[in-house]
């Protein structure tokens, strides 16, 4: 039986990819900065498919406890999705006091950068033995400008850097790629320094708008970017593949200077 660490498993995205997950026969260890998991998840623990730790996605004995444990309850771990993360509510540069600069690139990069390299730094060896694959959550932020502010924009652009990097480490035992998902409904919070620590996305998600704003002109639900982890992290399905982010983002990058999209001719033959 496989089995995959998640940060930031226990709400949105993160707990959508441990349903995923377990109903393709996998056990999970999530990760997650909740004192406790939600009932759903708590079922999934009882049924002992699930191994569960509180700890921040930087915090290196939180790693370690897990670890053991999956280890000792799963035997191999197969695969890490480094999912945690915060925004920052498209904060501009020039709205940021010094202070909230300072505070929240220290914040959000202990997350969004730090926790994915601890994290890489925790599970390299075990995944090393069991021959499996990292898969790390970026962003449209990733690839474009617009889907965040600076301090955001620019966390995900390390994303990719740790992604290509790591990859050339880590091979050729370990492959390490990235989905990259555009916009969704989740809890997400910002960093406290900017004084988003108790805000949550989906409160101000837009879901309309967006749709209008993309080719494919429909609202994302969670579960629309979840079989892109299962395919980076299966190593039959992606044995090949290594050192990519993977957009699946509605086409974003496909926009045309004047339309959303081309659209489909009717008097073509």
């Amino acid at each position: 039986m496989s089995s995959v660490l998640i940060t930031g498993g226990a709400s949105g995205l993160g707990a959508a990819l441990v349903h995923r997950f377990v109903r393709e026969g996998w056990s999970v260890g999530v990760l997650d900065r909740r004192p406790e998991l939600p009932d759903d998840l708590a079922r999934l623990e009882r049924r002992g498919v699930l191994a569960f730790e509180s700890g921040d996605a930087a915090d290196h004995s939180a790693y370690d406890r897990l670890v053991s444990e999956m280890s000792a309850r799963f035997g191999s771990i197969d695969a890490l999705i480094a999912n945690a993360a915060v925004w920052d509510y498209s904060r501009a540069l020039l709205d940021m006091t010094p202070e909230e600069l300072d505070a929240g690139f220290d914040q959000l990069f202990a997350v969004n950068v730090k926790g994915y390299l601890v994290a890489a730094h925790a599970l390299a060896p075990a995944l090393a033995e069991s021959g499996g694959a990292m898969v790390l959550t970026l962003s449209n932020a990733a690839l474009y400008p617009g889907g965040g502010g600076p301090l955001y924009v620019a966390s995900k652009h390390a994303g990719v850097g740790i992604v290509r990097q790591l990859a050339y480490e880590l091979a050729p035992q370990v492959r390490v790629n990235a989905v990259a998902p555009a916009g969704m409904a989740t809890a997400l919070s910002g960093p406290p320094g900017l004084g988003q620590g108790e805000q949550r996305f989906d409160e101000v998600w837009d879901g309309a708008a967006f749709a209008a704003r993309v080719p494919l002109g429909f609202v994302p639900e969670v579960a629309d970017y979840v079989e892109a982890f299962i395919y980076l992290a299966d190593r039959e399905k992606s044995r090949a593949v290594t050192g990519i982010v993977l957009p699946v983002e509605l086409g974003l990058g496909v926009r045309g200077i004047r339309n959303v999209a081309g659209g489909v001719r009717r008097d073509r033959n």
